[in-house]
């Protein structure tokens, strides 16, 4: 038996919403707890909301209607305009061993996490209410058509990424800038960059995941990308590698390592004294250049394993970021060396307050 199954209710509701996390995030047990502790609480919050978004649209038994339903009634929840009780007692019998035991209780004890969020300061609260709430809308428009034809296009991608992962970093940001008067003083800065820096982190999960999601029937990557080199993506097999597609594959790692390189430049704004907030940004991005290395050096791997950056790795960019943490010139070298040899693809120019910049807009 799952040692997360047992002693929930010898826990309060905080220590329980720490238990919890730990079993249904690694990276985010790991990024969350450098955060100060107030922030640490709030962030914690947010990523297990959005995690029971996560479970209603991931559970493979649901109908799209049961979907919808159970999304609309979660978001009601959040705003406290429905119970959390009535929402966990219907939803909890109707999930099936495809999704994780672990997250199956927390949608069981939804209520305890619901009765934090609902402590939380206005500002803290509405951050969180949209972020749910627009996840819980967009998510359905991709998950309803997913197949392994992959999205239309990049503008396709930028929204899936949007809603899967661009609204949290509106959240984080709100949460920053309201913990922090000194990163308030760069919040508009920090807007303009933090879909990016979503989307940074989003894709590099799609290009690791590519196999594992294909199990489950599903593709995350851009139709179009791959036509402009003649590659079809319903032909792609593991185990037949084809250079058209690793040439488009390289296309979606330079474009990833533009918005990484943005992540970069969104972190260095918050001022060094915040440093557990920089911690908490860095090792997410370490993490991910140094995946989207691997993905490079590796066009034809068959399995995320393959991939995946080593527990050394891991060590290592913890003990880097941490001891270069409030130098900017050093942690933008060790960016440097660990993007060495990446292709950099820039952006498509955005205008933002008749400026043009590389970032994206919100759909």
């Amino acid at each position: 038996m799952s040692s997360y199954s047992v002693s929930y209710d010898t826990l309060d509701d905080k220590a329980y919403q720490n238990h919890i996390l730990l079993g249904v995030s690694r990276t985010f047990a790991l990024t969350i707890p450098q955060l100060p502790p107030k922030l640490r609480e709030i962030v914690a919050n947010g990523y297990l909301l959005c995690r029971i978004a996560d479970t209603i649209e991931d559970e493979p038994t649901l109908t799209l209607e049961q979907k919808k339903s159970f999304s609309n009634a979660f978001t009601a929840v959040v705003k406290g305009q429905t119970s959390a009780q009535s929402f966990a007692q219907s939803l909890y019998p109707l999930l099936s061993d495809r999704t994780l035991a672990t997250e199956r209780e927390l949608i069981k004890n939804t209520p305890r996490i619901i009765q934090i969020t609902h402590g939380f300061t206005p500002r803290q609260r509405t951050a969180i209410e949209r972020c749910v709430r627009i996840m819980c809308e967009g998510m359905p428009q991709f998950q309803n058509t997913a197949s392994l034809r992959g999205l239309a296009d990049m503008e396709a991608m930028n929204k899936y990424c949007y809603f899967v992962a661009g609204v949290v970093g509106e959240m984080l940001t709100e949460l920053f800038c309201d913990y922090s008067p000194e990163a308030n003083h760069h919040c508009e800065e920090l807007r303009r960059l933090t879909l990016s820096f979503g989307q940074g982190l989003q894709m590099t999960n799609i290009l690791k995941d590519i196999w594992d999601d294909r199990e489950r029937r599903i593709c995350w990557l851009p139709r179009s990308i791959f036509e402009q080199v003649n590659f079809d993506l319903e032909n792609l097999n593991p185990n037949h590698y084809h250079p058209a597609f690793g040439d488009g594959l390289q296309y979606l790692i330079g474009i990833t390592h533009t918005h990484l390189r943005n992540a970069l430049t969104y972190t260095l704004l918050i001022p060094p004294k915040d440093v557990g907030i920089r911690r908490f940004c860095l090792w997410a991005i370490g993490f991910a250049i140094l995946t989207l290395r691997k993905l490079h050096q590796n066009l034809d791997f068959s399995t995320s394993q393959q991939v995946k950056i080593s527990r050394r790795s891991v060590k290592a960019t913890i003990l880097l970021t941490n001891i270069a943490a409030s130098h900017n010139k050093v942690l933008t070298l060790l960016f440097n060396l660990a993007a060495r040899g990446i292709p950099l693809i820039p952006l498509d120019a955005t205008k933002i307050d008749g400026k043009q910049s590389s970032v994206l807009k919100a759909p």
